[in-house]
This record gives C-alpha cells, structure tokens and sequence, in this order.
C-alpha cells in the first residue's frame, strides 16, 4: 500500500529549457516551478548543441541530453533515448510537451509502463516531408497515451490527429503568474525610445521566423500612421526583416529591441499601448504573449488560426481578430487602435478581466496536477 504522504514523481518531457526562449519552454519552466509544491518534479530536455548536462534551476532538477545540433526543430540527440529510459524508471507520471518525435519514439521503445500524459501545444506544420514518416509513430504515441491535454477547444478542432482521439482530450488553458506582472518594476523602455514621442506604442513579442507574420506587419506599417512598432526577440528572418524595414522607410518607426531580460521584457508589456501577434500558420498555437500583454491592460491584435489563438484574446471585447497573411485587415486593424485611445482603453480593461478569471495559472496548475496523478497515487 503506498503510503498516503508520498509525493508523486513527475518528469517534464520537452526539448528545449529555459534560458532558451519560446513559449512552450517559458510554460514547461513555469508548471516545473508550481508543481514543486505538490510533486517531486525533474525535467529531461535536450541542448541547443553540446555535451550532455546537469543543474538545478529555481529547485527544479534539469537534465540537458547532449544534442549534435537542431535539425527541422528538432534536437538530434542520441544520449536522450538512454537518459529518458534511466529517468523514467524513477517517474509514476511522464508529461511530454509536444510536437517532440524524439520524445514519442524515446518513450515508445523504452517499456515504461507508467501514466503518459501528453501537452499538445500544435500539429507538425511546417515539416511535411518528415511528417509522412513520423506519423505512424505519432498515431501509436497518442493511442499510448492516457490523457492529451489542450489549450483550448480549437487545438483539438483544428488538428489533423486530435479528433480521433477526442475522448482523451481534457482542455486546460495556459495561465501566467499574475502577481508576477502585477508586482513588476515599471520603466518607460519603450517611451524613450519612440522618434516621435506623440506616437502610439505598439509591440511585438517572439521569434523571428517564418509562422510569426512579422514580414506581413512590417508591410502592414507602411500603410499606417502615427504610430512606432518595437520587435522583442531574435530569429533566422532578423537580418531579411531589417533589410525590409531599411528598404521601405520603416527605420524611424520600426525598432528591432532584440531579446530582453525578465524585467525588461515584463516593463516593455506594461508600456506599450497595444500588441500585436500576427502569426500566419497553425505552429502558433496559443500565443502566452497575448496573455503577458493583457494583463497590463492592453488590447490584442491576432489572427484567424484555426488553433488556440483567436480564444485567448476576443475579437471586439479585448482586441481585433484579422485574417492571417492580409496586410489590408491588419493595417486597418493598426491604425484603428491608434486612433481610437477610447477603444484601446475598453479593450484593455476588459483583457485584463479576463486573464484575470480564466488565465490565472495558480489555479491551472491545480488542473494539471489532479491529471497527472490519477491512477498514481
């Protein structure tokens, strides 16, 4: 009989680790921080590249396989099939953050015999030709699995793999920290910086990469007036999109801020004036940015995805929904909030109302771990 004090052995499967950047590492760094204080909970990741490692961040036990490199996102790591079966003989519960084929393939020959919850964050997008070759193992991981647990209803409607296996689907949405934000140091990062200090503030947050739209708002911006637009992150586009600025008179009204710390990061959110996610593809799949924004009040611009995105924030009650990849819509979209400071002002309150009732991640963790712990304790 298991004695009734025993903390269930939780192990976080992903690949990447905070200090790398994305919004399912920042996510699987948080619920690894939470479930601290009902779990013993240790995380397995991969290296960007580089030799395997060990080290405990924020009291979460992190081990980091070695990896030869990304290739198609994906870590090429051969030491993580031989650390995933030694660590999880240790685990009553393996939560694995997907798309990672590494992981289901890992899991799938190791015989652990466990409870294997899945955290489906999207569909394979992007890699359609390794897609044709994964799939027959992606199919056989989701029938292992016990429980797949989503954002939001549309993950589940607008996957190509998730209806079939509808009746394991549990949707719990992604929270932040509230009083993280709330408790923030504020700092005019983004006022000073403005060429024009009557403009409107507008913000960007995230990868530079193809599914982010950020070539889509650089083209949206030449349409509009009286506003700056700040870019916060790095990518392989950074270069093409700097280019594309230079090359169309954006310099004074585009500002490539690079990556920012915690702190920075948090003051840029609270000054801004509204934020702008246009993603074009359904790799972006719930967008915690848009959270981190309208907890300081401010309204969301996104897009029309058929994912999680246009539920977290609401088009005409915290922000503006446009199609993906319309620079019309989204122009018209930019320049509306810029010129209607009462709207952003109704947008934004109602935004912060809502990650306040919905999105308070305390709460969510809660959710999570009764998940993870049934059948195991």
């Amino acid at each position: 009989m298991e004695e009734k004090n025993k903390k269930l052995r939780i192990l976080q499967v992903n690949k990447l680790y905070y200090p790398h950047i994305g919004g399912i590492e920042s996510l699987v760094r948080s619920f690894s921080k939470e479930l601290l204080e009902f779990a013993d909970v240790k995380v397995l990741v991969c290296q960007d590249k580089g030799k395997t490692s060990h080290e405990v961040i924020e009291g979460v036990p992190v081990t980091r396989a070695s990896s030869l490199g990304i290739f198609a996102s994906c870590p090429l790591s051969f030491s993580f099939f031989r650390l995933f079966r030694k660590m999880s003989k240790e685990a009553d519960v393996i939560e694995f953050h997907t798309p990672f084929p590494l992981a289901d393939l890992a899991c799938l020959l190791s015989g652990y015999k466990g409870r294997v919850v899945i955290a489906w964050h999207s569909d394979v997008v992007k890699q359609k030709k390794l897609l044709y070759f994964y799939k027959p193992v992606l199919k056989r991981f989701l029938k292992r699995a016990d429980c797949i647990i989503t954002a939001t209803q549309g993950h589940i409607d607008g996957s190509s793999f998730l209806p079939e296996f509808r009746d394991k689907c549990k949707v719990i949405p992604y929270g932040i920290d509230i009083e993280s934000y709330i408790n923030a140091k504020r700092k005019p990062i983004l006022t000073e910086k403005l060429n024009d200090s009557k403009a409107v503030k507008i913000l960007f947050v995230g990868r530079l990469v193809y599914y982010k739209g950020v070539d889509v708002l650089l083209k949206a911006m030449q349409n509009v007036h009286g506003g700056e637009l700040f870019l916060v992150g790095k990518g392989t586009l950074e270069d093409e999109l700097k280019r594309e600025a230079e090359e169309n008179g954006l310099n004074k009204s585009v500002h490539f801020l690079g990556v920012l710390s915690d702190e920075d990061l948090k003051a840029a959110f609270a000054d801004c004036d509204f934020f702008v996610l246009p993603s074009v593809a359904n790799s972006e799949a719930f967008g915690i940015v848009q959270l981190e924004a309208m907890i300081y009040k401010k309204p969301v611009i996104n897009t029309n995805l058929l994912t999680g995105v246009p539920h977290v924030s609401l088009n005409g009650e915290t922000g503006i929904t446009v199609e993906p990849d319309n620079v019309e819509q989204l122009s018209y979209a930019i320049q509306k909030l810029i010129d209607r400071d009462d709207l952003r002002q109704k947008y934004g309150l109602m935004a912060k109302f809502r990650v306040m009732s919905c999105f308070n991640e305390k709460k969510i963790i809660k959710q999570i771990y009764d998940i993870l712990k049934e059948n195991c304790l």
